[in-house]
Formats: structure tokens, sequence, C-alpha cells
């Protein structure tokens, strides 16, 4: 399968780090609240996984979700968890339906980024890899695991960062 051109990808990976470095900043407040773009926003914890193991379960219970598998299909399909070896950022592996994390930084143990990584399993098949499609799955995962706070503030980290949304 060939996948549309990915001329998003920086523009993703920017609003994704901006992203996390605002709940990070939301960790070091008593009300884990943050200003942005003008507003007030009160972030919710994001998950930190300690372990190859725990993002393997947290993948299988976002994906058994029931609003999950109601809204894309391929949530019904498993998706694997293995360690990258490289020190590298994780990725998503579609022809295996596997989630490579290295282990040895916390980063791709946290739950934005294995979000990003299920919104590559369930983004439509051919559509660019940081497309508009991938970013609506993305944001709407997020939105509907973290919740509609954080979902609103990557949609609006997307479209700072010049991002199609889909």
């Amino acid at each position: 399968m060939t996948r549309a051109r990915d001329t998003q990808r920086h523009k993703v990976y920017d609003a994704e780090q901006r992203l996390r470095w605002l709940l990070d900043q939301a960790d070091t407040t008593a009300h884990r609240t943050v200003e942005v773009f003008g507003s007030r926003v009160t972030l919710p914890v994001e998950r930190r996984m300690g372990s190859l193991d725990a993002v393997t379960v947290y993948v299988g219970q976002v994906l058994a979700l029931g609003w999950v598998r109601a809204r894309w299909a391929r949530a019904r399909i498993p998706v694997g968890v293995r360690e990258r070896r490289s020190d590298a950022a994780a990725h998503y592996e579609f022809a295996t339906a596997t989630i490579a994390v290295h282990t040895r930084t916390q980063t791709s143990l946290r739950e934005v980024v294995v979000l990003h990584e299920l919104a590559h399993h369930l983004q439509p098949p051919a559509t660019a890899n940081h497309g508009p499609e991938f970013c609506g799955v993305f944001a709407d995962l997020t939105g509907g695991v973290l919740g509609p706070e954080a979902q609103w503030l990557l949609r609006t980290l997307l479209h700072d960062a010049g991002a199609a949304i889909g």
C-alpha cells in the first residue's frame, strides 16, 4: 500500500512537542492550570508508562474502549508493542500493526506519544502519515482518552503549527 506524501510531519511533531511541554508545565502547578493562547486551561494528568509491558496493556485497553471500536474499524486489529533498538522516537509499523518504543528514555513511554502511534494504526489506509486525517484521529483519540481540554489544546497547537486537521 502506498501512502500519500507526508508534508505535515514537522508541523505535527512541533505541536506534539509543545503539548508535552505544556503537560509538563501543568505538573508543576498546584491546580494543573496553564495559560495558553489567552486562555487558562486545566490540563489532565498524562500517564507515563514504566515498561514495555505497561505500554502493551495500555494499548490494549484503549483499543478495547467501546467508543474507539465504534468509531474506527481498525481498532479491532490488535496492535503489538516491541522495544525499539535505536535511540530514536517511537514509531508505528503499519505492515505488522506494531508500535516500537524506546524504553531507555521516558519520552516514548508518555501517553501522548503512545496515542500518536495508535492514531497511525487507526487512521484511514493510504492517507499521509501525518496528514489531515491523521491529525483528526490523533486529536479525537486524545480528547476521548485525556479529555476535552487536551483535545482543544492539541487542535489549537496543530492549527498554530500550520497543520491541516481532517
